[in-house]
């Protein structure tokens, strides 16, 4: 083998390599709070997964559990049964307390650990959420409120009054919330709005998208003709823009496990045709319909992360923000895979075999796994349980 075709299987793999086997990958998420306000209470209902916690890991900039030195620990915890965590987290609640900002004005307010619900042990490999509800007294003295905690515990969302007309944040690196009123809800401004919901609509394609990641390569590796590529892009995001709508505004609510089955059974689907019918100048319409068909499928996934940030006061620009992340996000990886593969390699005779065809083998592997991990079915395959 040439010198010239190790480097570009080199570059191949490190173009697939974001892409790891385990569904696990969407491991570490942002936790989610509900923040309910009167004039002396203020009361969290937090969603997150307390073990990598308890186990002390730094959330901060990582992607999955595993990728921390304590990840032997998180999984111990997360074998121990709900009655046994719940009293870990409550002996230990005191010292996390003290990474949770929560001020009214200037004062300094400790909340406390009323209740926890923690689901039964499952696969240890994978997170199990739990629900932890926060009270704290507030002075008589009606300031704001402002919430956030230490950025070591990863990142927060923060959510008060109705999605709707709400105030929502997404915090990381320990930033807190713009103080939250006691009666009404916090205002917002559009210009932060925006730029949050780019950020997130981006940030759920690179680093944390990896099925859509692969979905987009397999676009990629159809046929490097501009044609086709712009017919099967259009199409795609034509498709996913409209679900990602109608989830939104509760129009279509979908079973979200099949969702996730059918989208990595997308990217099979997209894989094996490239093998098959791959490398053409034009586009079918066959092509370009299968795109649209898998394009609301991936919409719909996509609504299930504005679902829990909430789309605040902002309703449309928040929805058209996040729509703009996702497409810059989708970009990007279309623009790295024709800089690393297209542009120095598309040209020559042998790219389709020894580059698009693998790539597609590839992706459509790793897609066959995470369905029949979706669909509980690959603890009964030997090696890959």
């Amino acid at each position: 083998m040439s010198l010239l075709r190790i480097l570009v299987r080199v570059a191949l793999v490190a173009l697939l390599s974001m892409a790891p086997l385990s569904v696990a990958a969407h491991e570490v998420q942002p936790a989610i709070s509900d923040v309910e306000l009167s004039e002396d209470t203020v009361t969290i209902t937090l969603t997150t997964a307390i073990e990598p916690i308890l186990a002390g890991v730094d959330l901060e900039g990582i992607e999955d559990t595993n990728d921390s030195p304590l990840s032997d620990r998180v999984d111990a915890l997360r074998a121990l049964p709900p009655e046994t965590l719940a009293a870990e987290l409550a002996e230990r609640w005191p010292e996390i307390a003290e990474r949770i900002t929560l001020r009214a004005g200037d004062t300094r307010v400790t909340p406390v650990l009323v209740d926890v619900t923690i689901p039964e042990v499952g696969d240890t490999e994978i997170r199990r959420d739990s629900t932890l509800l926060l009270t704290a007294p507030l002075p008589d003295d009606g300031s704001p409120v402002t919430f956030g905690w230490d950025a070591e515990l990863g990142g927060l969302i923060v959510r008060q009054g109705d999605d709707a007309q709400g105030y929502n944040a997404f915090l990381t690196s320990g930033a807190v919330t713009d103080p939250m009123p006691r009666t009404g809800v916090a205002e917002q401004n559009l210009g932060d709005v925006i730029v949050t919901y780019v950020v997130s609509g981006f940030d759920h394609i690179i680093p944390k998208g990896l099925d859509h990641i692969l979905f987009v390569l397999g676009l990629f590796f159809y046929s490097l003709a501009w044609r086709p590529l712009l017919w099967q892009v259009s199409a795609f995001t034509v498709a996913h823009t409209a679900t990602l709508a109608l989830a939104t505004l509760g129009i279509v609510q979908p079973t979200m496990w099949i969702v996730e089955a059918l989208i990595a059974a997308s990217i099979v689907w997209v894989g094996v045709e490239n093998i098959w019918s791959g490398g053409r100048r034009d586009i079918g319409w066959g092509r370009i319909a299968v795109v649209f068909g898998f394009g609301l499928l991936h919409g719909l996934g996509f609504a299930s992360v504005l679902s829990e940030f909430g789309l605040g006061q902002y309703f449309i620009a928040s929805l058209i923000s996040f729509n703009v992340g996702v497409e810059i996000g989708q970009l990007t990886v279309i623009a790295a895979a024709f800089l690393l593969l297209g542009l120095p390699f598309g040209s020559k005779p042998w790219y389709r075999r020894a580059v698009a065809i693998p790539g597609s083998l590839v992706i459509a592997a790793i897609a066959s796994y995470w369905v029949l991990n979706r669909i509980g079915w690959a603890g009964d395959i030997p090696y890959l349980a």
